[in-house]
């Protein structure tokens, strides 16, 4: 009997060797029944060449969705959801300053959603407190003004945190002093 040789696992460089071969009109066909495929191909092609208006809009809502669920709806909350759409955005445009907006989206987001309903979960928080910090961080790479108006935002999440346990506004003044020296 002889034995099958076991096919290894298709990887990007044997797409990618399968697509240098492929002229221009395979190319775009392709992409096109990619962007016919699935929603998130055609928000991440919008994204990538800045179609369709407000490109951050389909993110904020999928980090609105996952962070401040309807509790109506029994809807549940997903930190890990509401993370990969921001990396979903990162990957597709990755501008400083729409990804400082995001960041900064989930966390007025997250705050909001915690002392509206009393949100009492300590690993939330956390992902709530490393959020801010990643934030923090990115809005220091921006121009002046958009960095003043994002400190501005971030410095109303950390107010509002301070109305919730685990040390979490707490946590936030630290961030923004050790970070912007304030």
């Amino acid at each position: 009997m002889t034995k099958e040789k076991a096919k290894s696992k298709p990887s990007w460089a044997t797409v990618k060797a399968k697509l240098a071969t492929m002229d221009r009109l395979a190319l775009v066909g392709l992409i096109q029944d990619l962007y016919a495929a699935d929603k998130d191909n055609q928000v991440f092609l919008h994204t990538r060449f800045g179609l369709g208006g407000d490109v951050l809009k389909p993110y904020k809502a999928a980090v609105l969705r996952w962070v401040y669920p309807n509790v109506l709806r029994d809807q549940d909350v997903s930190v890990t959801k509401a993370k990969q759409a921001i990396a979903d955005y990162k990957k597709a445009i990755g501008d400083p300053a729409g990804l400082a907006d995001l960041m900064v989206y989930y966390c007025e987001a997250a705050a909001e959603f915690s002392t509206e309903y009393g949100m009492d979960d300590e690993s939330y928080f956390g992902a709530l407190v490393r959020m801010f910090e990643q934030a923090v961080k990115i809005v220091l790479q921006l121009s002046p003004d958009d960095r003043d108006a994002m400190i501005g935002r971030l410095d109303r999440v950390r107010t509002r945190c301070h109305r919730l346990g685990y040390g979490v506004g707490d946590d936030m003044d630290y961030l923004l002093e050790a970070h912007l020296g304030e």
